[in-house]
């Protein structure tokens, strides 16, 4: 079955966090992390007839629910998750919060690795834990994990959680098995607790295999929790549906809790059908969607080449979130964004909204067609490219 991605579909008007933030009309959104794509057919298919019944009561989470996610994990990573170790809630965000909530208290600290996903920050803060940053190392335009610096921080009497970004969002890293098993080491030798944010685990290109950290082995899938979602591998965010994944019963008994007493414990009407329809009979979509993705990132590659050669962009392994170095325009990021917004009328993510060790580079979200992606280099090209 061929599936247009190339199908401008307009989304101002929808509201749109996207496309309808912006004051202006004019405003191209490249910034958060959200598909212009329409989902897979059988997941419109399943809504559709889940609406037509036009009672939108308290729902229950069927047991189809449960194996629809159990298959996927199996069938795409090899990793044999049991229905007892799965919590569900509104999002992998609600669910970071509800561990950190659950495994922490007020003054621990939980160490990032930065340039990370910014709500890693949100989530600590607001559990009043103090963040402890493993900054990546950036060598030779690629991030790698300071594993020297890793073992010092998680050293630390007060180190009780590592927020494990995997793939990594912005840098675009897939995490080797060797990446993963020295993590994992280091973690378990401090009693610290691994939280795999594996949201983006389907979203990645040949060559690279995602490995989930549960998989690992039964000493680090017990002391570990892994937070997963369709979100963004069917462009299902405004659906909010995700799960905690927790083998160890004491662990996820205070998850649990956690998750009332945030209010975050129930899904909707239409979670439970949305998930259940994409990983049962989405695979065929998604297959057709990264091959669009990876033939994006090399269009930009391409136009980078010819135009801004002055731009690096780390090697995009997983996510459809590209990770520019601007860093030879001699420019902050925040003068660089906002270049782009107020002359050229594009919304990027500036560098430092992932930490500090974000200066100098922007994220560039290419999940859109192909006209747009176009379009919006080609803002990057007028206001740079000299």
């Amino acid at each position: 079955m061929a599936y247009d991605f190339n199908e401008i579909i307009p989304r101002r008007g929808s509201n749109s966090y996207k496309w309808d933030s912006a004051k202006e009309e004019d405003i191209l959104p490249m910034w958060v992390a959200d598909m212009d794509f329409r989902t897979a057919p059988p997941v419109i298919e399943a809504l559709e007839k889940r609406a037509q019944q036009g009672i939108f009561g308290y729902t229950k989470t069927p047991d189809t629910y449960f194996r629809a996610i159990i298959d996927w994990f199996a069938r795409r990573h090899g990793v044999c998750f049991e229905k007892e170790w799965i919590l569900f809630t509104t999002g992998v965000v609600p669910a970071l919060s509800a561990v950190i909530k659950a495994l922490t208290v007020p003054g621990d600290e939980v160490i990032v690795q930065e340039p990370v996903y910014n709500c890693f920050f949100s989530s600590i803060r607001n559990n009043r834990c103090e963040i402890i940053s493993n900054n990546l190392l950036y060598k030779e335009g690629r991030y790698g994990i300071d594993f020297a610096d890793l073992e010092a921080k998680a050293a630390g009497p007060k180190a009780k959680l590592l927020l494990l970004c995997s793939p990594h969002n912005p840098a675009g890293r897939v995490w080797t098995r060797e990446e993963l098993l020295q993590t994992g080491q280091i973690c378990l030798r401090h009693n610290v607790t691994v939280v795999s944010d594996e949201i983006h685990a389907d979203l990645v290109y040949p060559g690279h295999t995602h490995i989930p950290f549960a998989s690992l082995g039964e000493a680090f899938c017990n002391h570990s929790v892994t937070c997963t979602s369709p979100g963004k591998t069917f462009n299902l965010a405004g659906i909010q549906v995700a799960n905690i994944i927790a083998a160890d019963k004491d662990m996820r008994k205070k998850i649990d809790k956690a998750l009332n007493i945030n209010e975050v414990c129930e899904i909707n009407a239409f979670a439970a059908e949305a998930l259940t329809a994409a990983y049962n009979k989405g695979e065929a979509w998604f297959e057709a969607l990264k091959i669009y993705l990876w033939e994006n990132y090399a269009c930009l590659l391409d136009f980078f080449a010819q135009h801004l050669p002055q731009l690096k962009t780390a090697p995009l392994e997983a996510t459809y979130l590209v990770w520019v170095d601007c860093t030879a325009l001699g420019l902050t990021s925040a003068d660089i964004a906002g270049m782009l917004l107020n002359k050229e009328k594009l919304w990027i993510n500036e560098g430092p909204l992932y930490g500090r060790a974000g200066e100098g580079f922007i994220r560039l979200n290419i999940a859109c067609p192909r006209a747009l992606l176009l379009k919006g280099l080609e803002k990057i090209r007028h206001a740079f490219g000299k």
